[in-house]
């Protein structure tokens, strides 16, 4: 049983291939490329309007010299939350449920800010390691232990973009699984449990958007550190 409901995390294989690559790329596909034309179809006017308006809550906190970042952390954005919506669908793999691929996209953006911030403004950079005012025995132990919290960043925010989605395929099918073995048994309480599946895979659409947000925002404030 176990073995069961962990399943659904492993990659899937054809002829002993990986087709991970393939879950990466499919998604860029349902993405419409803009126009010249004046008048577009609702679908990329919606589209556009998602994407302005994000970049616009993200980067306003930013000075000019974050702004650069724009295009990539709006890609990022597009790119998790699009993995996250189409891991919800039947027969398919959600890449972000695995930690090496969320570790492999937290480790490198977290660590190309603190480069920025080492070399463009060191002295600040290295502040944030010692708060103002901290009384002398005391700072030994906290550059300690805000050294400690600096490392922790990445790892965080890839522990909690795999727990979430972990936690919620693994709450659907448990449930889903008590529905279907309930359906014979207790028609009226497995029509109960299908409600509350309905409800909570709602709640997991929700989820899968405002993780991929999350992750991307802290980028961004990590980013405000350094810049």
């Amino acid at each position: 049983m176990t073995l069961s409901i962990f399943d659904q995390f492993m990659s899937p294989t054809l002829m002993g291939i990986p087709l991970i690559g393939l879950a990466m790329t499919l998604p860029w596909i349902l993405f419409t490329s803009p126009t010249p034309r004046w008048l577009t179809n609702r679908f990329l006017t919606l589209q556009g309007w998602f994407i302005n308006r994000f970049t616009q809550q993200l980067f306003q906190p930013l000075n000019p010299a974050g702004h650069k970042w724009a295009l990539l952390f709006t890609s990022l954005m597009m790119f998790l939350f699009s993995l996250n919506m189409l891991g919800l669908l039947p027969y398919t793999f959600t890449p972000t449920t695995q930690l090496s691929l969320n570790m492999g996209l937290a480790v490198p953006f977290w660590l190309a800010t603190v480069i920025i911030g080492m070399r463009n403004q060191p002295t600040i950079a290295l502040g944030h390691l010692l708060p103002e005012g901290t009384p002398t025995p005391l700072i030994p132990i906290l550059i300690i232990i805000e050294t400690i919290s600096l490392f922790i960043r990445p790892i965080a925010l890839g522990v909690r973009l795999t727990a979430n989605l972990t936690a919620g395929h693994l709450l659907i099918q448990l449930i889903a699984t008590a529905a279907f073995v309930l359906l014979p048994l207790m028609p009226s309480v497995a029509i109960l449990t299908a409600l509350l599946l309905f409800l909570l895979t709602l709640l997991e659409v929700a989820v899968a958007m405002i993780q991929a947000y999350v992750f991307v925002l802290l980028l961004s404030l990590y980013l405000q550190e350094n810049v």
